[in-house]
């Protein structure tokens, strides 16, 4: 069967990102602008949004024929190898940049966004990587975590969250009604406390301490202690704050990404209390093309929960998947401001549950209220009986209408027309 992949060489795109703190330096010495030390930011933000709007989306999916010759393309696996390199080399670019170049405060911070947006891409690249069964493949999955120090996500996503996705025991599932910045507390350490828990008791199981150097999350923490201390012993302490910020803005993105990812979605209970299996209605996606190429596909995100050692480039789009209004980037901004995610992303929730507000994964906190406003809304309450009463033309006009006529509408020339059997005129 002969199908050529038409995104092949695209997936190189993705590698901007990395290339972001470079490409910053050069737009500042050249345009004498320090806004363009946000470069990353702005790349992912207003760049990346601005192409999907042009590009639209890309619904096209491969042949299930050739799922394993694409598979079996160490190019596409190169496309992620690739961004390790590149990353590490922005983040020591970045912190020598912090300690020679003549920076205020504002830009030294947006020097930090960009490379904070490098991390947060870098914990997606971990997040391919690291779903995969190969010893080289989980190892540079923990190497892309260490600039973020979040290590501990390597265990947590494939142990926790990939058991308990879109329910109300999983700490990465945003509920309905749950705003982004109340999620992020109870996503990160709920996320912690999940991993640490699964490496105790498999270590436990093992008959090894819980300190052994076989836990994955302590080896993971490691890496970032080392990875901090070599670029603080080479560049000095100044680079220390910005190191810290970079790493919680990064960890920020990531936790906006899981946020939308399940938002308000639940699945159904078994008699027994058991969940039925992860289906494509329990993920929310988005076939936005240019955000899908710089993320991997992590927007077909049904398709990774139903397959997870599948890789990037054979995810596939399902239709019966709910969407997302736009791409990731845009909807992670929007997850920033409460008012806007609900105004745009409850509605498209309770149409997914055909208006029945308790099919959804509700925060517990606003769950009265969630019933009280929605269920209102799906089911209004019916427009109260208007009495009538006729003038003397009108009651002779219709003597068997009574003294009172009680009709569903107040005005009078249409309870006239329909005591006399006429179509009221149109309004």
């Amino acid at each position: 069967m002969h199908w050529k992949d038409r995104k092949r060489y695209l997936w190189l795109c993705g590698l901007a990102v990395p290339l972001s703190p470079f490409v910053a330096w050069v737009l500042v010495q050249y345009l004498h602008l320090g806004l363009f030390w946000a470069f990353g930011a702005l790349l992912i933000a207003v760049i990346v949004p601005l192409v999907d709007r042009f590009t639209g989306v890309d619904k096209a999916n491969p042949p299930e024929e050739l799922v394993r010759e694409l598979e079996e393309d160490r190019y596409y696996r190169w496309c992620t190898y690739l961004y390790l390199p590149l990353q590490y080399a922005g983040l020591v670019f970045a912190c020598w940049v912090w300690t020679v170049a003549p920076m205020g405060w504002p830009e030294r911070f947006a020097m930090a966004a960009t490379v904070g947006v490098v991390g947060g891409v870098g914990i997606n690249a971990a997040h391919e990587l690291g779903h995969k069964r190969t010893d080289l493949e989980r190892r540079l999955a923990k190497i892309a975590l260490a600039q973020s120090g979040y290590g501990h996500f390597f265990v947590e996503h494939n142990h926790g969250h990939h058991l308990r996705v879109a329910t109300p025991e999983d700490a990465a599932t945003a509920r309905f009604g749950e705003s982004y910045w109340k999620f992020l507390p109870r996503s990160v350490f709920g996320g912690l406390r999940s991993g640490w828990r699964y490496e105790r008791e498999r270590l436990a199981r093992r008959g090894l301490p819980w300190w052994s150097p076989r836990n994955n999350v302590l080896n993971a923490w490691a890496l970032t202690v080392a990875l901090y201390a070599g670029l603080i012993a080479v560049f000095g302490w100044p680079v220390a704050p910005w190191l810290i910020v970079q790493a919680v803005l990064a960890v920020m993105f990531l936790e906006a990404a899981n946020y939308l990812e399940h938002y308000g979605l639940l699945r159904e209970q078994r008699p027994d209390g058991s969940y039925v299996r992860v289906a494509p209605r329990h993920s929310w996606n988005s076939d936005h093309s240019c955000s899908n190429l710089f993320l991997y596909h992590l927007q077909r995100h049904s398709d990774h929960h139903a397959n997870p050692l599948r890789r990037y480039q054979t995810l596939r789009t399902m239709e019966e998947a709910p969407q997302l209004p736009a791409g990731y980037a845009v909807m992670i901004l929007l997850s920033f401001v409460p008012s806007l995610w609900r105004k745009v992303m409850d509605p498209r929730l309770l149409e997914h549950y055909d208006g029945d507000v308790s099919r959804a994964n509700l925060d517990p906190a606003r769950r009265a209220t969630l019933f009280a406003r929605h269920r209102r809304e799906a089911h209004p309450r019916p427009r109260r009986a208007v009495p009538f009463r006729p003038g003397p033309r009108q009651r002779d006009a219709l003597p068997d209408a009574g003294p009172w006529a009680e009709v569903h509408d107040a005005d009078p020339t249409t309870a006239l027309c329909r005591r006399r059997g006429r179509q009221a005129p149109s309004r």
